[in-house]
């Protein structure tokens, strides 16, 4: 392999950076609907998210007993709200439809350093709030979704209850009744149970979180981006990107869980009775700063009955932090996704993390730190590959020699595999392996990925914050010192990277091809500007350590001197007066040391 082939490799390596880095959101943007669980139903409409499943699944015949309903309507007077919360969530509910206005993860901030409600307001106040009800008859559940709830003794309206604490909401018209009744405890699952009787049967009763869910402080497309629904079955778990469902899908029992989640957090339905439904939609909407070209609303999910009995339920909303997830029943660690380089990004995230916890609480330092230890990690291979890159250097001239006597042939031309076949001999003459200079970068690329999935993906490098101006490792650098408009991290990036690439010797003597070299630096920089600043930061130490590391190798390991080309007498193949090797020439190789 000779210089022009090993710049191509390195070319090649780059190229395939960028691919991995762009796989996910374009390979996402093209993924079809995924097909239906054996336990699925046909998927319906776009409308069809305001009923569960229709009646045929769950026949009346198979309705349980209710109990009687009181002669006289329950309801309340003056819609008014009930704050429940803990030292992890504040829950506020209105008595309007006995619906979750607001669910804040006290323990998180939004974008806009605010606590973080995972409610989407705008849209819920036109789509319906979490926790409504569905039924087969979306008349009767739009009437009980609008009726004033009355509130059970022990809680009045307008009041703030602390956990441990039960809040029952009861509608009835004298003919059709609901309750909803909530448990609340000390940790972020909230147990509920949702009934709704009518003619002295159980209804097939469900409930809703509608309106989507995560930060929506990043904005509505932002969010959409990175929204999924996700339900888990004896088959496995299976993730729905919200941007691809363009119809609404059912998925019957036997089921797990199944739930909304964004990129850090997850509201999960957990279901008492494993055989209950759960549908995903996106209903029509007119969202009220709506343009000429409409958004699709974003997710519905809904948790049906299967049968006319009582819904129970457990309702996760938490951060994804892997622990926590573990601690669940069932686990729910599987939705923290490392992608399919999570063999490199979660043993990563686990030494970040200890770093983290153990020596200096600040992610930005922990990924320097980390940064250190794999690059010595490396060192000996890296040491490898200089020696490999001053052996060519050394046989450089000659490489160029015979290079130049076949330039004048086309690639295809079966004259050019004699230039191959002439060009590894002088490798193998002075014991150089070609890809020997090209292993470090290559090792590189799964610790790049590794990182990029994991910033990506862990909810503790949200919003954490490393030096200065760098506030958030998860998201481009917005540093833009002294006003100029140009990210600082991912310059000082191109700047290292530059100067790692001027002190490293590089095996190919044609001054062309090594300014061709130079531009590397700026097609990563172009690459790395939109990614995460913890992504830059990694790769940005990593040069900074390869620069200390290459000025000790050069004070202590001397530059080879070039061998000499040594041509030959004759006009060899490709001179002015040849159209080819001659017959008896002799053959251009190099010289052993």
């Amino acid at each position: 392999m000779g210089s022009e082939d090993t710049k191509r490799l390195l070319l090649f390596f780059a190229i395939v950076f960028a691919i991995m880095l762009l796989w996910r959101p374009l390979f996402q943007k093209y993924i079809s609907q995924p097909p239906a669980s054996p336990g699925s139903a046909p998927a319906g409409g776009e409308n069809a998210g305001s009923s569960q499943p229709s009646p045929a699944t769950a026949p009346a015949a198979s309705a349980k007993a209710a109990p009687a309903l009181p002669p006289t309507p329950i309801e309340g007077g003056k819609a008014q709200d009930i704050v429940v919360e803990n030292d992890l969530y504040r829950i506020t509910f209105s008595t309007q439809g006995a619906v979750v206005t607001s669910w804040v993860l006290k323990k998180f901030q939004d974008q806009n350093d605010r606590p973080l409600d995972v409610v989407n307001q705008p849209a819920c106040a036109q789509l319906g709030f979490p926790m409504s009800v569905t039924l087969p008859d979306a008349v009767l559940a739009e009437k009980f979704n609008s009726a004033v709830y009355a509130v059970e003794p022990g809680a009045a309206a307008g009041q703030t209850l602390h956990a441990p604490a039960q809040l029952k909401f009861v509608f009835s018209d004298g003919k059709a009744e609901v309750q909803k009744t909530f448990a609340f405890g000390d940790t972020y699952q909230v147990d509920a149970q949702v009934s709704a009787i009518e003619g002295g049967s159980y209804l097939p009763v469900g409930v809703a979180w509608t309106g989507g869910f995560g930060d929506y402080s990043l904005g509505q497309g932002a969010v959409s981006a990175h929204s999924r629904a996700a339900y888990d079955t004896p088959a496995g778990l299976t993730t729905v990107q919200e941007k691809n469902l363009k119809a609404g899908l059912s998925v019957l029992g036997p089921l797990n869980y199944a739930g909304l989640e964004d990129l850090y957090f997850v509201a999960i339905f957990l279901p008492a009775h494993p055989q209950d439904a759960f549908r995903i939609s996106r209903p029509s909407w007119n969202p009220p700063d709506s343009t000429e070209k409409t958004p699709p609303a974003p997710f519905r999910a809904e948790l049906a009955a299967a049968t006319g009995r009582p819904l129970a339920l457990g309702l996760f909303v938490a951060p994804k932090n892997l622990d926590l997830l573990r601690t669940m029943k069932p686990p729910l660690d599987a939705l923290v996704d490392f992608g399919w380089f999570s063999f490199i990004a979660k043993p990563l995230f686990l030494a970040l993390r200890y770093i983290y916890d153990h020596w200096v609480h600040n992610y930005g330092w922990a990924i320097i730190i980390l940064t250190v230890v794999i690059n010595f990690a490396l060192f000996p291979l890296k040491l490898k590959s200089i020696h490999s890159a001053q052996k060519m250097q050394k046989v450089a001239p000659i490489i160029k020699r015979i290079q130049d006597q076949y330039k004048q042939y086309k690639f295809n031309d079966p004259r050019k595999q004699k230039m191959n076949q002439e060009v590894m001999k002088v490798y193998s003459e002075h014991g150089i392996n070609p890809l020997g200079g090209c292993l470090p970068m290559a090792l590189q690329l799964p610790f790049l990925y590794g990182f990029y999935e994991l910033l990506l993906t862990v909810i503790e490098l949200r919003h954490a914050p490393w030096i200065g101006c760098v506030k958030d490792l998860s998201l481009p650098d917005a540093c833009h010192p002294f006003g100029i408009p140009i990210a600082l991290l991912p310059t000082l990036m191109i700047i290292s990277m530059f100067f790692m690439q001027k002190l490293t010797p590089m095996a190919t003597a044609d001054p062309a091809q090594q300014r061709m070299m130079y531009v590397m630096p700026l097609m990563f920089g172009v690459i790395f500007y939109r990614l995460a600043s913890g992504l830059v930061l990694y790769y940005m130490a990593a040069n900074v350590i390869g620069i200390a590391q290459q000025l000790i190798i050069n004070r202590f390991i001397p530059a080879a001197s070039p061998a000499s080309a040594n041509p030959p007498a004759d006009k060899g193949p490709g001179g002015p007066e040849s159209k080819g090797p001659r017959k008896g020439a002799r053959k251009p190789v190099g010289v052993k040391n």
